[in-house]
């Protein structure tokens, strides 16, 4: 007669068989364990795309504002109006890709003095912060969580510009 240490092993044994034979018990949980797996892929995945595509909006709207802002103020009357044409300019671009205004700056260079010198060369960077999505407010206060990019444009002043006016 069997121990009973060894009835035991043996139905230890009998009961491992039975559950990793029975294909019922398995049965559904490679669809639970696809869910997870795509979950935890899918949420970074669809985060990344959604940030390179601001990002991208953001160099758009960087590479376009500088070449507005650059051919407003080349083809200006004079200095003031050519700015604030490329300040305008500059505000139409960045919302035309979804940013406010404010997330961006122009700066403007003159390469002569005064700076619509017929023949002379008239520079604009323009920089863009943009901020990563879905973050909230609380932890941008503590961390710089945004990106900044920067496009610039160089024009000439028209050579026959004197003669227009």
């Amino acid at each position: 007669m069997p121990s009973p240490r060894g009835r035991m092993i043996r139905r230890a044994r009998q009961a491992w068989r039975t559950r990793t034979a029975d294909p019922a018990r398995e049965q559904g949980s490679a669809m639970v364990e696809f869910l997870g797996v795509a979950l935890i892929l899918l949420i970074p995945l669809v985060y990344l795309v959604v940030t390179l595509g601001r990002v991208q909006a953001g160099a758009f709207a960087a590479e376009g504002a500088a070449t507005s802002a650059v051919r407003a103020l080349v083809t200006a009357e004079s200095a003031a109006a050519g700015t604030s044409r490329a300040d305008a300019a500059v505000r139409l671009a960045l919302t035309d890709q979804g940013f406010a205004p404010g997330e961006g700056t122009l700066v403007l260079e003159c390469a002569q003095s005064p700076c619509l010198t017929p023949g002379g060369s008239v520079a604009a960077v323009v920089r863009v912060e943009v901020p990563l999505p879905l973050l909230p407010e609380a932890v941008r206060g503590w961390v710089p969580l945004s990106v900044p990019v920067e496009a610039a444009r160089t024009g000439t002043v028209d050579e026959y510009a004197a003669i227009r006016h």
